[in-house]
């Protein structure tokens, strides 16, 4: 069993810059002020959408983001709409394979100092491990045996959504009564995001 850590990682190469001149050229559509744009105006003009309640113009453009977590998180992010989902499944993932390392991953649910809670859920997870494989060794296949594997299990499950749904999920999800491991890797992404198109997420 493999202890791993929750991530989220941009699938799409990120242009800051195409992605704001994208956005601007559709805006100003609504406007017909076309002939206003320069080489620096689509900051400007965006943050002016942005602060005016304007955010239909936001969804001209979509990311993939790939997040690695917890099942039990993975069960939050899918409530989200309007977006896309692809998750990996434990009806066809025999993790007592060699690509799996023969052992099944999950998500670090950081207990912080408390060694003991840790402790038991260590044992846990490996309890359950040990079931899973015993029941593939019984001849259940995997969507049987999944039964007993724990919430905590790692999966990898990648969203798609434009650019106005992004800032909605992170709006929800950054904020402090979210669950923490839902709420760590949405400040993940919110920090990549920031750093490559600051203006469609600096409010946040």
């Amino acid at each position: 069993m493999k202890v791993v850590k929750a991530d989220a990682i941009i699938m799409d190469p990120i242009d800051g810059q195409e992605i704001l001149k994208k956005i601007e050229t559709c805006g100003r559509v609504c406007y017909k002020s076309e002939d206003k744009m320069t080489d620096e105006s689509s900051a400007r003009f965006i943050a002016s959408i942005i602060r005016r309640g304007h955010e239909s113009v936001l969804e001209h453009y979509s990311i993939s983001v790939r997040f690695i977590c917890d099942r039990g998180i993975s069960h939050e992010i899918v409530r989200h709409r309007i977006a896309s989902f692809s998750q990996e499944s434990t009806r066809y993932c025999n993790y007592s394979n060699d690509k799996f390392g023969k052992e099944i991953n999950v998500i670090d649910p950081e207990f912080g100092d408390n060694e003991e809670a840790y402790k038991i859920w260590y044992k846990a997870c490996e309890d359950a491990e040990k079931a899973y494989f015993d029941l593939l060794d019984a001849g259940c296949t995997p969507q049987y045996a999944r039964a007993v594997l724990p919430t905590c299990l790692k999966t990898e499950l990648v969203m798609t959504c434009n650019i106005r749904e992004w800032r909605h999920f992170l709006k929800l999800r950054c904020e402090i009564d979210s669950h923490p491991q839902v709420r760590k890797i949405a400040n993940i992404l919110l920090e990549k995001f920031k750093a490559n198109i600051p203006v469609l997420f600096d409010d946040i």
